[in-house]
């Protein structure tokens, strides 16, 4: 729907803490209109839904008139984390030392090829029946992986309509994900593409839904871990490939905007900074692997680090008296309506976070679990008053916790570097007085004054963010990290060591302006805020879409 040789693309990002959309003017890549809203961890696609409702409520064109639709996304990434996704048989041909991989079950069988494409020995199929009759009721899907596949993938082939003929369900071959020699790393990625094929599907599928419903009628592209875009046809059997999606997307942006040819791109959330490095202008892509929780794959994917410190990082205070910033993310104080004014209740230990249940839930809903249904009886209440009533022990009840925040049936309050920066009157997004509450209460519990323990938040995260940096450029110097050599070199009574950055930081993020000013000045370097940085990655997601397209 062209006029005027116009057209326009939406890049949507969907982040840890928000899901951002932009709409641009082609040819021109001129920003029309961007928009936020909470990211819905149990239905990524229907924050994009509310999203893309919010652009166009905005703006005056027609969803008739999007050609393209770009997207990254941390579904593949938060699957691998939580060990999410299908149950996978895998199927091994030829000589392999045995390995471990997240399967229900992994059967050797002679066969395979050897490097010149002949055949080693003849595939095992009775071996190979009796193995999918044994597991094929406990499984959603099959890997399989043959010697030399990638030089003949005769066997892998054989091994692909033999399944089928007993039980139809997906197989994932390894010769079509990866031409690299390394059975286990090819058996891994295959593995990991059954893992995450069904949760891709229903996430694709409730993209096109959200679109058609909307009348989008444009190509559609996710964007991939190596900073290109996938077709949205292709990516249900290559979802592995969308791991760190989003920080492609950042590289994407920062190559687009930075002042330099090298540059450290940082992306500060509410929830993780991710770093990424680009050289001669392009993305510095990781071509040996990624690593995707504890299996090398040969998945490529851009270098990337990623730290727990972010806008909503929490900022707590041991019994012991000893401050920490991160990693776990709650939300503010100063954006919490819900909760009891925290002079009544923040302090040290169990009692540095209020928790209350997500508003929808009713009693009934939460008749399966104690603690959902003592806080939807009584509200909100801290990890304190929850270990009291139930004379829970510790460990036991913030496990718990923990598990009903990943399921989203519960949310978590308290002080934050966003509050700090409140304080501060530095930001006023939110109500003041909640983080004053709160800052004044935590800051008598550590003998400073309200001022001095906002500026030591701000200095926690900010200080995680600088080892991350600084861990991310020896990595890719030497192979070693900073934090993993000498964690505490800031603590040395004998020698005062400080680095200095050679290249500048673009920072990306509503976080981003507030947090890595102090950071670029202690590595002694600058840093740069291009327009629309708040919403960088959904621009780079877009623009990396028109440019691989």
């Amino acid at each position: 729907m062209k006029t005027d040789n116009k057209s326009y693309i939406i890049g949507i990002d969907t982040g840890g803490t928000y899901t951002d959309a932009v709409l641009i003017l082609r040819p021109e890549n001129k920003v029309i209109f961007v928009s936020k809203y909470p990211t819905m961890h149990h239905n990524l696609s229907l924050g994009i839904s509310k999203c893309l409702q919010q652009l166009f409520s905005q703006s005056d064109v027609r969803p008739a008139e999007v050609e393209l639709v770009a997207v990254s996304t941390t579904l593949a990434t938060n699957a691998v984390v939580e060990g999410k996704g299908a149950e996978v048989g895998l199927l091994v041909a030829g000589p392999a030392k045995h390995f471990r991989l997240p399967v229900v079950s992994t059967t050797f069988l002679r066969g395979g090829h050897n490097h010149l494409g002949e055949e080693e020995e003849p595939l095992d199929m009775e071996g190979l029946v009796d193995a999918v009759q044994r597991c094929k009721s406990h499984v959603d899907a099959y890997a399989v992986c043959a010697a030399m596949s990638i030089v003949n993938p005769t066997h892998e082939k054989i091994m692909e309509k033999a399944i089928s003929l007993i039980d139809p369900k997906p197989v994932f071959c390894s010769h079509e994900v990866s031409d690299r020699p390394g059975i286990r790393e090819r058996a891994a990625t295959s593995v990991l593409n059954a893992r995450l094929m069904p949760l891709m599907q229903d996430f694709l599928t409730g993209i096109q839904d959200s679109l058609i419903s909307l009348g989008i009628a444009g190509k559609v592209y996710i964007i991939r871990g190596d900073a290109r875009p996938m077709e949205i046809s292709n990516t249900h059997k290559q979802a592995a490939f969308t791991v760190a999606s989003g920080p492609a997307a950042t590289a994407w942006y920062g190559l687009s905007f930075s002042p330099a040819p090298e540059a450290l791109i940082v992306d500060v959330g509410g929830t993780t900074t991710d770093i990424t490095l680009i050289r001669d202008g392009h993305p510095v892509i990781d071509v040996q692997g990624s690593l995707i929780g504890e299996w090398l794959t040969h998945v490529d994917a851009v270098q990337m680090s990623t730290v727990g410190a972010g806008g909503d990082s929490h900022a707590s205070v041991s019994e012991r008296g000893k401050l920490s910033v991160g990693p776990v993310r709650v939300l503010p104080l100063a954006m919490s309506g819900q909760t009891p004014a925290p002079s009544l209740w923040i302090g040290k230990g169990l009692q540095d976070r209020c928790v209350m249940v997500e508003p929808d839930i009713s009693l009934k809903e939460a008749e399966h679990d104690k603690v959902l249904a003592y806080l939807v009886k009584h509200g909100p209440a801290t990890p304190q008053v929850l270990k009291d009533h139930f004379d829970m022990a510790e460990i036991t009840l913030v496990s718990h916790l923990k598990e009903l925040s990943q399921l989203q049936l519960i949310v978590e309050t308290g002080f934050t570097p966003t509050d700090a920066l409140h304080v501060l009157g530095h930001l006023e997004l939110g109500d003041r007085q909640s983080a004053v509450q709160g800052a004044e209460r935590l800051a008598a519990a550590l003998g400073l004054g309200v001022e001095e323990f906002c500026w030591q938040v701000l200095d926690g995260v900010e200080q995680r963010i600088e080892d991350a940096i600084l861990d991310h450029i020896l990595k890719i110097e030497t192979g070693k990290t900073m934090t993993g050599f000498f964690p505490h070199y800031r603590q040395s009574s004998l020698f005062d060591l400080r680095f200095s950055a050679k290249v500048p930081i673009v920072g990306i993020g509503a976080a981003a302006r507030y947090l890595l000013p102090r950071v670029a000045a202690r590595l002694k370097t600058e840093v740069f805020f291009p327009e629309y940085y708040e919403v960088g990655n959904a621009l780079g997601a877009a623009l990396m879409a028109v440019s691989g397209a």
